[in-house]
């Protein structure tokens, strides 16, 4: 593409700058220096304001908890976990920041933090915390992270140099196909794409965080011995079932051992409570849903192993106990695409959108199983409303212009295409938008 054609597709419409601003990419590359980390007062290198990375948090979350199936519709559970989060931030290093604790729909086990101050729980890891103790500990530790500026450091560094689409960028192509595998690349969108690897100098200043904000909230500091220790079993006997968690947050006996230590020697007076019978109440309604969970977690394992038929029988059983689970319908919904069963894709997608209107994920999947049985008006639709829920991803400026192409509307594709190659101007999917315009007489090669 010349300067000239770019020159002219970026007039008057967003530029490649305000792309990179938009995606909370460019405030790493533009500013530099250090900052005072607020728990130690030592000088850290930091390249983002507080107001950064609250703006990276608000564009970039989004994103992820979508990839997780959305947050949960329990909404007594919803409130449960984010006014036990609230509890501990008050006593936190950096109680102004806007932080909001969630439970997203995934299965997998995992906690993790966005910088400014996003929060979220899996039901996989809730259905293994035994007490409101264990689950404080674990908000704490993420609440760590974020007071730490771990998250921060993280992207100041690059880790997260491909945020902003993350959660769909891949989808949209290979060299041998324009919309690529859906099940490849939707399979490692619920992987934690957005999420920062942490170092094990930062997990040890998490634990220390989330035992002093713990206990200094009233929980007894065994719940973080007990939180530690499942993570360690877990680790030592099935350490595929958590093999992302320990990616992100690393895991050794060394932290449990810590643990221990610390409850002896720097809380040994903490007379604090487990809330066990308070935990169970408010949890209940997910652990009736444990054996839909367990179902659907073995179904992922046989996804990664590409046993797709033995994963579709896992996800059947999961539905059989919860036919109204929205990460139920949209697994078998992937399932079914990965065995080109097109139609039941589309079937599935379409009963965890009446599940789950406001989600977005399923408009997309229910949009890519719609173009393999050429329904170009309707994938366009489901496109259309992943954007009105999910806004400011490029990929669907394209994947829009390809489905208007595909219905042999040029005149209704060119638009799209071109607010595509505003922003993103290499790769397959970019080449074909430009030769298209070149075709169409959009464009002078």
């Amino acid at each position: 593409m010349t300067t000239a054609t770019h020159d002219a597709l970026t007039d008057g419409g967003l530029n490649r700058r305000d792309f990179i601003r938009l995606s909370a990419l460019a405030a790493a590359g533009l500013l530099s220096g250090c900052a005072t980390n607020p728990v130690t007062g030592e000088s850290q290198f930091m390249l983002m304001s507080e107001q950064e990375e609250i703006q990276i948090d608000r564009q970039n979350s989004p994103y992820q908890l979508s990839a997780d199936y959305g947050i949960t519709q329990d909404r007594r559970l919803e409130a449960y976990i984010n006014e036990t989060g609230q509890r501990l931030a008050t006593l936190t290093h950096r109680p102004r920041m806007p932080y909001r604790f969630n439970v997203v729909n995934a299965t997998y086990i995992n906690a993790y933090a966005f910088p400014g101050g996003t929060i979220s729980a899996t039901r996989g890891i809730l259905l293994k915390l035994n007490d409101e103790a264990e689950l404080a500990s674990l908000l704490g530790h993420e609440l760590g992270h974020v007071n730490a500026r771990h998250t921060a450091q993280q992207m100041s560094k690059a880790m997260l140099s491909q945020a902003l689409v993350g959660g769909v960028a891949a989808l949209a192509g290979s060299q041998g196909s324009m919309l690529g595998d859906l099940t490849t690349q939707l399979g490692s969108i619920g992987a934690g794409a957005l999420l920062a690897s942490y170092s094990r100098d930062n997990e040890r200043q998490a634990d220390d965080l989330g035992l002093r904000y713990m206990a200094a909230a009233g929980y007894d500091p065994q719940g973080f011995v007990g939180l530690m220790d499942m993570l360690r079993t877990l680790n030592k006997e099935q350490p595929n079932a958590v093999q992302l968690m320990f990616s992100t947050h690393p895991m050794s006996d060394e932290r449990y051992q810590s643990a221990v230590q610390a409850t002896r020697t720097q809380y040994p007076q903490a007379k604090g409570s487990l809330y066990r019978e308070r935990y169970m109440d408010q949890t209940a309604d997910l652990r009736r849903q444990r054996g839909a969970i367990e179902a659907m977690q073995n179904g992922e394992k046989e996804m990664a192993r590409k046993n797709v038929d033995s994963a579709a029988a896992q996800f059947q059983q999961a539905l059989k106990i919860a036919p109204r689970d929205y990460t139920a319908n949209m697994l078998m919904a992937k399932c079914r695409y990965a065995q080109k069963r097109f139609d039941q894709a589309e079937r599935f997608a379409a009963a965890a959108k009446q599940v789950y209107p406001g989600e977005a994920q399923s408009y997309l999947v229910s949009g890519f199983a719609r173009f393999q049985t050429r329904q170009f008006d309707g994938a366009f639709d489901d496109f259309d409303a992943y954007e009105t829920r999910l806004p400011g991803n490029p990929e669907i400026f394209f994947l829009k212009g390809y489905a208007r192409e595909g219905a042999q509307r040029p005149k209704e594709a060119a638009p799209h295409y071109i607010d595509y190659l505003k922003v993103v101007q290499q790769g397959p999917q970019a080449q074909h938008a430009y030769q298209r315009l070149v075709q169409w007489g959009y464009v002078r090669p």
